[in-house]
């Protein structure tokens, strides 16, 4: 990350070749969007987020939780914060901090976010899917793929929302197509509970348990050690929907191709 951070810098502050060092103003706005760029993507890693949230908030720092898993599942703009790895760094903190994280609180502040910002997501499509599916050459919020959702639910059923929750961006975007596509509120609704509270309890208690028990057997403190964390948590997170993927291919292998086949009459 510093290596291409550094690179971009100076290809953007080189100048021009014909007045070495004049810095133009194009180049200074490159610089700082740069420079603004790194800053978030350092700002969200997980244990400083909830660093600062912990500042910030103090005792209250689960409605600061609760905000951050709310905009990551139900509002569009919030897909680029941590997700998946925040459930697991908060897990590993409320492990290791409990005087400042109650694991006890964590969990309902996280349920809570995920089910609220999951429905708010199903209302936003179900409301404005009209107006935000309308145009074809839109690089989201196409109406074919809103059409081609809907035939996805209805053949593979709801399940897919539950995998839906452990892939990141997709968990974002698909209860607005899922809102947008007509399925039922009740139907969304269950899976919605279903998915979020596995969702919720399988990443923030594998932190809390998994931190331990790796200490205990190889003498290393995983907080030392947070971003290899988090990149084994991404990989984890989008195992489920590849294996679903790999098993609908070869089912789909096995079937026999009944249209070749003669007319037997």
């Amino acid at each position: 990350m510093e290596n291409a951070r550094s690179y971009l810098l100076s290809a953007s502050t080189a100048g021009n070749s014909d007045f070495p060092g004049t810095r133009f103003p194009f180049e200074t706005r490159m610089e700082s969007i740069i420079h603004l760029i790194y800053q978030i993507l350092d700002f969200i890693k997980p244990d400083k987020l909830i660093n600062w949230l912990l500042d910030l908030l103090g005792i209250y720092v689960y409605f600061g939780l609760f905000f951050v898993i709310f905009a990551e599942t139900g509002l569009a703009v919030g897909f680029f914060l941590p997700g998946d790895s925040l459930l697991v760094v908060t897990g590993l903190m409320a492990k290791t901090l409990p005087d400042k994280l109650y694991i006890l609180y964590v969990l309902p502040a996280f349920f809570l976010g995920s089910v609220l910002g999951d429905n708010t997501g199903y209302w936003t499509g179900r409301v404005m899917g009209k107006s935000l599916f309308k145009r074809e050459d839109s690089y989201i919020f196409k109406p074919s793929r809103v059409e081609r959702a809907h035939r996805f639910f209805e053949k593979y059923g709801a399940k897919t929302i539950i995998l839906a929750r452990f892939v990141p961006i997709v968990r974002t975007f698909a209860p607005l197509v899922i809102g947008a596509s007509g399925m039922a509120y009740q139907t969304f609704l269950l899976f919605s509970v279903i998915g979020g509270l596995i969702w919720i309890l399988s990443m923030v208690l594998a932190g809390y348990f998994l931190g331990g028990l790796v200490e205990q057997a190889f003498g290393i403190r995983l907080q030392d050690h947070i971003e290899k964390v988090v990149i084994v948590v991404v990989i984890l997170s989008i195992l489920p929907p590849i294996i679903e993927f790999i098993k609908h291919k070869m089912s789909k292998g096995d079937e026999p191709d009944t249209a070749s086949e003669p007319n037997a009459q």
